[in-house]
């Protein structure tokens, strides 16, 4: 099911407990469920000397449900792009917040221009204690926004928003990881290991692009998979929407599967198809340009994305580290 195996960790704990420093843990899980043995596994660390790192990243399926305190973790961070409204990426920097319980405050770091930190801190790292000001203005103005109901509201429907899409998806999909109670948190994962003599996962990643939608995690933390987090900002309309393109795609794994669709040349071995793929004067494709820039009606209604380029071979550039772009001639200018 995916759980950390709790005897086996005890067993490990106890032969190396002279050594053992701390464990991290991501709660609720990176396979999307709420272990139901945190606290125990918790408990095993503390009870040989180690302290307990929670990793923050599914934090927005904890806010006012639990608490990294709750389930007795001693030190966490907090990813504010993924829980408290920050921007990522190129609306960056990131920010990550490090909170710890009574017994690590000690060690908390200084500052030699402010009064700050533990009494056996050391020097600062990073941007402490402040990090990114500016960025944190953002967090700050969304939780006092949303005041203590609104954001448990916030993680409320982030969970809710992610077994929505599981009931849709779970008679055509296998959902991979669910809680005792059938459920999952805030996220799921879809196993497409199944049809893998038809199609990759990453076919149905760049074919969502055709629908659409941005792809979800790929192949992490399973292989072959695709981790999707709706989170609780997409209305009903967008998961309903989201649901039909992947039902569609269900569906033209099975044409490939009957044989109604060529093996090599469908709609999701080259997806994603470009505008100049579609308005070029020639189509020698083995299916109408239709079915492959306007799969479903939603898409003719304003809500169609064109990605700029085809199908990449990620895997060349991490293989291939020269450049393989022209000479820098190509780019000089006329004088």
């Amino acid at each position: 099911n995916g759980n950390i195996d709790i005897p086996d960790l005890r067993e490990k704990a106890e032969k190396h407990s002279n050594e053992l420093a701390a464990l991290m843990v991501t709660y609720p899980s990176t396979h999307g469920v709420f272990e139901t043995g945190i606290k125990e596994i918790c408990s095993i660390i503390h009870q040989h000397g180690g302290k307990v790192y929670m990793d923050g990243a599914n934090l927005n399926a904890q806010v006012g449900l639990t608490s990294p305190g709750l389930i007795d973790a001693d030190v966490c961070h907090l990813n504010l792009h993924k829980t408290f409204a920050i921007p990522h990426g190129g609306g960056g920097p990131g920010m990550g917040p490090i909170c710890v319980n009574e017994s690590l405050a000690p060690f908390l770091p200084k500052h030699p221009l402010v009064e700050t930190g533990g009494e056996q801190g050391i020097t600062p790292v990073s941007a402490a204690p402040w990090g990114s000001a500016s960025i944190l203005l953002i967090s700050y103005a969304y939780i006092r926004m949303l005041g203590r109901e609104g954001v448990k509201k916030a993680s409320e429907y982030a969970i809710l928003n992610a077994n929505y899409i599981k009931a849709c998806l779970e008679k055509v999909y296998d959902v991979l990881y669910v809680g005792a109670n059938g459920r999952t948190a805030h996220e799921l994962i879809i196993d497409l290991r199944p049809f893998r003599t038809l199609v990759s996962a990453e076919d149905v990643a760049k074919r969502l692009i055709d629908y659409g939608f941005h792809a979800p995690t790929l192949s992490f933390p399973v292989a072959g998979t695709i981790m999707i987090e709706p989170t609780e900002s997409e209305d009903k309309g967008e998961l309903d929407r989201f649901c039909e393109a992947m039902l569609s795609i269900r569906k033209e794994i099975d044409e490939i599967a009957s044989g109604a669709a060529d093996a090599e040349q469908n709609v999701l071995h080259n997806a994603p198809h470009t505008l100049a793929l579609i308005t070029a004067d020639e189509w020698t494709l083995p299916y109408p340009r239709s079915k492959a820039a306007w799969p479903l009606p939603y898409l003719a209604e304003g809500r169609k994305f064109w990605s700029s380029v085809a199908r990449l071979d990620g895997a060349y550039g991490d293989r291939n580290l020269v450049c393989t772009c022209p000479p820098l001639e190509a780019y000089e200018q006329e004088a």
